[in-house]
This record gives C-alpha cells, structure tokens and sequence, in this order.
C-alpha cells in the first residue's frame, strides 16, 4: 500500500501561511482563466479548488486560512465574486475546507472516496445555508444546476493534483 505524507500543520508554523499564501495565489489565478468562459465561475467554481487541495493537503488551518482570504482578495482585487456573493462562497469555502481536512485526517490517504465527501459535505450543506441566507432556493442550488463540472474538476483534478503534490 502507498503511503502518502498528510499534513496538519499548526497557526506557529510559518509554513502554514507559505502554503496558505500559494493556495491563494492559485484561488486567484484559477478564477481568472475560468471567466474567460462565459459563465465559467458558475460552471468550474474555480474559487474552491486550491482550498480543497489545500485543507486535504496541509490541514485546517492552511484550508481555512485560503478558504477565507481567496474569495476576500478575489472580491478586493477583481470585483469577483461581487460583495453580496461574499458571505454564500466563503461560507461554503469553510465548510469544504473543514470537510476536506477531515476527510484527509479520516482516510488517512489520497482517496476519491475522501474528495467526494468533501465536495458533497460543502455541495449539501452549503447549498442549504445559502438557502437560509438568500432565502432563495433557485439561487442556493445554482451549483448544483450549472456546476457539475466545477465539481468533476474538484474531485478528478483535486485527486490528480494531489497524487502530483505526494510525489513532489
């Protein structure tokens, strides 16, 4: 059985936010090339994926220290996501950094099984806070109804990426 190197690293340590930092370069960049689709932000939700790489990766707090400060420098930097969208997408960047680091820390590995979940905990539960936030529902399942692929790319790219990370 391979055995792959999981982190948990604390708020002392400095490399807690050089990864943080890296992650968040990535939720910026990521985006960027995402809205030259139309629509590409609703249909990739490129701002979730270096946070799910990084709370599986590096623990908790490395996930959430970039699920709260990409969507922040997004929204600060690029007017995207737009401030209304604010508390929604960091909401559900918490919740899949929290669900992401404990699929990690429960697995124990690099498993699909383990990205699924954490996809699916921050899909569900998120969608069902953006609901009690917005008080819409056709817009709480917005992802649902266009980002599929967003999704696919979460779990078969974040897989990827991780196995590439585990080797380097």
């Amino acid at each position: 059985m391979e055995t792959t190197k999981l982190y948990s690293l604390n708020l002392s340590n400095i490399k807690t936010y050089l990864f943080a930092g890296l992650f968040i370069v990535g939720n910026l960049l990521l985006p960027q090339l995402a809205h030259l689709v139309p629509n590409g932000g609703l249909i990739f939700l490129p701002i979730y994926f270096f946070t799910l790489i990084a709370a599986y990766k590096y623990g908790m707090y490395v996930g959430l220290l970039t699920a709260v400060l990409s969507p922040l420098a997004n929204s600060l930097l690029f007017g995207m996501p737009v401030a209304a969208m604010l508390p929604a997408i960091m909401t559900k960047s918490v919740i899949l950094a929290i669900a992401a680091a404990l699929a990690a820390k429960r697995f124990g590995k690099i498993s699909i099984g383990g990205i699924l979940l954490a996809v699916l905990a921050y899909q569900v539960i998120g969608t069902g806070l953006e609901w009690a936030m917005t008080g819409n529902f056709f817009v709480a399942v917005q992802d649902f109804r266009m980002g599929v692929p967003g999704m696919l790319i979460q779990l078969f790219g974040g897989y990827a990426a991780l196995k590439a990370l585990a080797k380097a």
